[in-house]
C-alpha cells in the first residue's frame, strides 16, 4: 500500500471511527471508541513505519486527556473544545515559528515538496491562518448547534474544508517548486 494513503487511512480513521460510533451509541461512547481507535492508528503507524509523527502523537495526547475528561465528568464541552485547542495550537506554531524564522510546516510537507525560502513562508503563512480561522470556526459552531450537527461539522464540514484549502494551495506550490519534483 503506498504510504500516502497508508498514513490517510491511519488519520482519518480515528475520525470515522468517532463518526460512526456516535451514530450507533452517542457521545460517550464514541468518545471512548475514538480514544481507542487514536491509540491503534499510533501503534499500527509504528508497526508500519518504525516512527510517530508529531502531529499524530500530539493530536492523538489532547485526544486522550480532553476525551478521558469528557468522560469521566460526563460532559461533552472537553471533546468538542479541543478541536479549537488542536488548530490554535498549530496555528500558533506555524505562525510563532514563521515570526522566528523557523518554518515548521517544512517538516511536515519537505518529503512531498521541494519549494524556495519564498513559498514556504507563504505556505507557512497560509496554513497558520487557516488553523487558526478553523479554531475560531469550530469554537463559534459547537456553541451554537446541537451536538449532533457538530459532529456531521466536524466530519463532514472541517474534513472538506481543510482538503479545498490544500487543493488551492497548489498554485503557490507550483509558482515555487525549485525543480522538477511536482507535488504528489
Amino acid at each position: 500500500m503506498n504510504s500516502q494513503v497508508r498514513r490517510l487511512i491511519l488519520d482519518l480513521g480515528p475520525l470515522l471511527t468517532f463518526f460512526a460510533a456516535f451514530k450507533l451509541g452517542g457521545f460517550f461512547v464514541a468518545t471512548a471508541a475514538f480514544m481507542v481507535a487514536i491509540l491503534a492508528a499510533l501503534v499500527i503507524g509504528y508497526a508500519l513505519e518504525r516512527k510517530i509523527s508529531p502531529m499524530p502523537l500530539f493530536t492523538a495526547v489532547l485526544v486522550l486527556i480532553f476525551g478521558g475528561l469528557t468522560l469521566y465528568l460526563q460532559s461533552e464541552v472537553f471533546l468538542k473544545v479541543k478541536v479549537t485547542i488542536l488548530y490554535a495550537f498549530f496555528g500558533i506554531i506555524l505562525l510563532g515559528g514563521l515570526a522566528t524564522g523557523r518554518l515548521f510546516i517544512k517538516y511536515v510537507f519537505g518529503h512531498a515538496f521541494d519549494l524556495d525560502e519564498p513559498g514556504w513562508r507563504k505556505l507557512t503563512l497560509r496554513w497558520g491562518i487557516f488553523c487558526l480561522a478553523l479554531a475560531a470556526l469550530n469554537e463559534g459552531v459547537w456553541r451554537l448547534i446541537s451536538t449532533e450537527t457538530w459532529v456531521d461539522f466536524k466530519v463532514w464540514g472541517i474534513l472538506p474544508l481543510i482538503l479545498l484549502f490544500a487543493v488551492a494551495q497548489t498554485p503557490l506550490l507550483l509558482r515555487h517548486a525549485q525543480d522538477e519534483k511536482t507535488p504528489h
